[in-house]
């Protein structure tokens, strides 16, 4: 049998599969990505244990434990984690803190002759140690950070670099109030982990990090204060591109990726999206002013019938040129104008694309 491991480094480097048997809502709220939920007890039996622990104590409870534990629940659950242990030899399994969920969970694969080891101090060890590790990385790593206005083709570009982080990947989100990528974006937690094993993985290597200018908030997950701390003494490479390129990137971006997400619906892929962008367009009606939003909701709305006639998505670059010359441009350079950091290289896509790419950037992180 292999032995139980403390050695979180190389579990979050190598993407160790990993089975959580945790209850389901623990898992919810936060886990780690090579992870894999298989609860030894559900909601409702966590909170049945979890009481009678607190009123009679650690013995107690494990002896309820093993009565709920009945046949059927205990073929179940010997079901599916044979299934992953016949997957992932290679993997680990953990609970909370590595104690008494790990160790009924390995006594009773035992009694299936199943051996499998856990992850010593379980999940809770393993968040620590990555939020260790965004602590340090975030102050020792180099960063450059590409800034440029809304529809510049930052996302794109960082891509372009040798080392680089997605917080919009990430995030499953593009940061603006439009910027909805997918159905669901991970927990606050779940978005935390994946940085730091990014950045993990990452400074094994030399060399700068690229990374996207972005605001606290991307969608609803917060920037780590750390990050942000990080990013904001950093230096920039500032992209300078024409509106309307920028405007036709961005329906190229929003609407043509809007129109594949609504594909499967019951509505038509466009009448969804012209819900959504109205929905959008509202959440920012407050900042846009009452004549402003009007007027850009009234041409939204052209827009959208438009696109229902014809499928021809270039009729919203109007609506976008509006929204970023009203809205978007504004807002970005009065935040340029109080920004203090060192511009290393500005110029437009295609220019900065390039620079990335040839560029050692091994920048030293400044003292």
């Amino acid at each position: 049998m292999r032995t139980d491991t403390a050695n979180y480094t190389d579990i979050f480097l190598n993407d160790i599969p990993l089975m959580d048997v945790r209850a389901p809502v623990e898992f919810v709220r936060g886990a780690f990505p090579s992870a894999r939920n298989h609860p030894l007890l559900d909601n409702h039996q966590r909170e049945l244990i979890g009481t009678e622990y607190k009123n009679k104590g650690q013995q107690a409870a494990i002896d309820l434990g093993w009565r709920l534990a009945t046949d059927e629940v205990r073929s179940l659950c010997l079901s599916q984690w044979s299934a992953f242990v016949r997957k992932h030899p290679q993997g680990y399994l953990y609970c909370f803190r590595g104690g008494l969920r790990s160790r009924m969970t390995q006594k009773l694969l035992r009694s299936n002759n199943i051996e499998y080891p856990i992850v010593e101090g379980g999940y809770k060890a393993m968040r620590q140690f990555l939020l260790n590790e965004l602590e340090k990385y975030c102050t020792q790593l180099p960063f450059i950070v590409v800034a440029g206005h809304t529809g510049s083709g930052k996302t794109e570009l960082i891509q372009a670099a040798r080392r680089y982080i997605d917080l919009e990947g990430i995030a499953k989100h593009r940061g603006s109030s439009f910027g909805r990528t997918s159905s669901s974006q991970p927990s606050q937690i779940d978005f935390e982990n994946q940085i730091s094993i990014d950045l993990l993985k990452l400074s094994q290597q030399t060399g700068a990090i690229a990374i996207e200018d972005e605001s606290r908030l991307i969608g609803r997950c917060a920037l780590p204060p750390v990050l942000q701390t990080a990013m904001k003494a950093a230096p920039r490479v500032l992209v300078e591109e024409p509106l309307e390129t920028r405007a036709q990137r961005i329906v190229q971006n929003y609407v043509h990726e809007g129109l594949e997400r609504f594909k499967s619906g019951e509505k038509s892929a466009a009448e969804s999206l012209g819900e959504e962008l109205h929905l959008n367009l509202n959440k920012i009606s407050k900042r846009l002013g009452g004549l402003r939003y009007k007027q850009l909701n009234e041409a939204l709305a052209s827009a959208n019938q438009e696109l229902l006639r014809t499928n021809n998505s270039d009729v919203y670059i109007p609506v976008v040129v509006s929204l970023l010359q009203e809205y978007y441009d504004g807002s970005y350079d009065h935040l340029m104008k109080k920004s203090e950091q060192k511009i290393l290289y500005r110029g437009n896509y295609n220019e900065v694309q390039q620079w990335l790419k040839e560029s050692n950037h091994s920048l030293q992180k400044p003292e």
